[in-house]
């Protein structure tokens, strides 16, 4: 049992991202009593290290490529030659920003009396009949992906503990990051100086938005993709179309094909870079290198919890994530192994997004204060890639429906001919959307182009509230609006577009 100096409360959160903080939040406001434990700022991965500032950085590669690559086309004449480019302004600028949002959620915590404590946070009891959870806090070191705490400062109880730690990037056994010569996706954020020539190995989400960055800049970018086609989570006509659209950008693809060797070099120069070897994926036996400045490695994630439990408590993992009810479940807790302790989010695996980490995280709060709720609708999950064109959808691609055996037509319209697209430029890109025949249920919807990731919302909806893809055909369009593209797929799928 705890001794009476140890702070108690209903609810520890461990992490601070965007499913701890929403979690801690949530539990307040439903008049429990909260502490976050965070081992760095608040705001977790996703607002510091990854989806806003990499936003950030994307807008100032958008401004650029209009403004100075296509600025004839809108009548600015700009001499690429004579624009200068404050590197370290553009960096700032996406960490500034972390800082804003940080103080934000600092004042939410504060608004909702939800006590915060900095720190590595390590469960070394779970709730029995002879006590409740015990945490114990130790100093950060600085090591944030892989640290296990330092000097110990103090210990807490709770009822409850919710797991909200994120998750960490993959390296590959033969290549460790080094923060210059082998970058992972935290490193590129805060790279001092713009590459010339960079490697990128993946090409997923994550790979395609700093591959569009940098080569926005001039960056000499190759993309190495182990699969046969690039976003090999997409549907096959928006990886076709992506791979058209970021190749005529300037971009390299190497696709097929797999990285086995990254050799550092240095010339006499004192400059360094590295050697990329690969070999093609259905013959490894045909090789080629390819030298750059910098390799960036993103080849996708892996739960975070090192050092966070205590060995003893057996916590049950698979698959290098911490095992929860959520797969097991029509209606999970998110209960973990251990009694008493919850986890939530990108911790827990795919897919690791951070509206599923907040979704998730009220949902695991509600169900166990014994409130009804609908919970995480798993089938109709938005996913984003914010490079230009953006690339989104939700529901299932052609090959999936194509696998369950499912009756189905599809509808596709094209930007080249979209009244408000050819207005702002935007004619890269498609819309396609998938329906079951007969009745017309929305399977899937899939886009790449201008603001995909807002017009997805839509689609979002649709599947949420089973309309039919007659709802979406009998529902008004505005005028000129990227909106009435889905419009025109969903009248596409009953072979009356309009404008196609």
């Amino acid at each position: 049992m705890a001794d009476a100096t140890t702070k108690h409360y209903d609810l520890i959160v461990i992490g601070g991202g965007p499913g701890g903080y929403v979690g801690a939040i949530r539990a307040a406001q439903m008049g429990l009593k909260v502490c976050c434990i965070e081992r760095g700022k608040l705001g977790g991965v996703c607002l510091n290290w990854g989806c806003i500032p990499t936003k950030a950085l994307l807008h100032n590669a958008e401004l650029y490529m209009e403004a100075i690559r296509h600025g004839k086309d809108w009548g600015f004449e700009i001499d690429p030659a004579a624009v200068k480019v404050d590197w370290a302004k553009v960096i700032g600028r996406s960490r500034s920003i972390t800082g804003t949002l940080n103080g934000g959620i600092a004042f939410l915590f504060k608004k909702n009396k939800i006590d915060h404590v900095e720190g590595h946070a390590k469960v070394v009891a779970g709730k029995t009949s002879a006590g409740p959870c015990r945490v114990q806090v130790s100093k950060a070191d600085a090591d944030y992906y892989h640290g296990s705490g330092g000097e110990k400062l103090q210990e807490i109880t709770a009822d409850r503990v919710m797991i909200a730690t994120g998750a960490a990037p993959n390296e590959l056994p033969f290549a460790k990051s080094d923060g210059k010569a082998i970058l992972s996706s935290y490193d590129a954020l805060t790279i001092a100086k713009q590459p010339k020539s960079m490697v990128i190995i993946g090409s997923g989400a994550i790979g395609m938005e700093f591959a569009y960055f940098f080569n926005a800049f001039g960056t000499k970018v190759t993309v190495v993709e182990m699969l046969d086609r690039i976003l090999p989570n997409e549907d096959e006509d928006i990886s076709a179309a992506a791979l058209r659209a970021f190749s005529k950008q300037g971009m390299e693809f190497k696709v097929g094909t797999m990285t086995t060797a990254i050799d550092k070099t240095s010339s006499k120069d004192g400059s360094t870079g590295v050697k990329v070897t690969l070999a093609q994926a259905a013959d490894k036996t045909k090789t080629e290198t390819i030298e750059a400045e910098c390799v960036l490695v993103a080849i996708g994630v892996k739960g975070r919890y090192e050092g966070l439990f205590d060995e003893k408590l057996g916590l049950r993992v698979e698959k290098n994530h911490i095992w929860t009810d959520y797969k097991d479940k029509k209606e999970p807790t998110y209960q973990t192994s251990i009694p008493g302790v919850y986890a939530i989010g990108d911790c827990i695996g795919a897919p690791w997004l951070a509206h599923i980490a907040s979704e998730e995280a009220v949902a695991c709060v509600e169900r166990f204060m014994g409130h009804h709720t609908l919970g995480v609708d798993y089938a109709s999950i938005p996913g984003c890639t914010y490079c230009n064109p953006q690339i989104a959808s939700v529901g299932m691609t052609e090959k999936q429906a194509k696998e369950k055996g499912l009756k189905y037509k599809v509808g596709k319209y094209s930007f080249k001919g979209h009244g408000k697209a050819i207005a702002v430029g935007a004619t890269e890109g498609l819309v396609k959307i998938i329906v079951s025949e007969p009745y017309g249920e929305i399977l899937g919807a899939h886009i790449i182009g201008e603001d995909a990731s807002e017009l997805i919302g839509e689609m979002g909806l649709a599947r949420r509230v089973e309309a039919t893809i007659e709802d979406v055909i009998s529902t008004v369009h505005a005028h000129p609006t990227m909106h009435e593209a889905l419009h025109e797929a969903a009248l596409a799928t009953e072979g009356r577009a309009i404008h196609a």
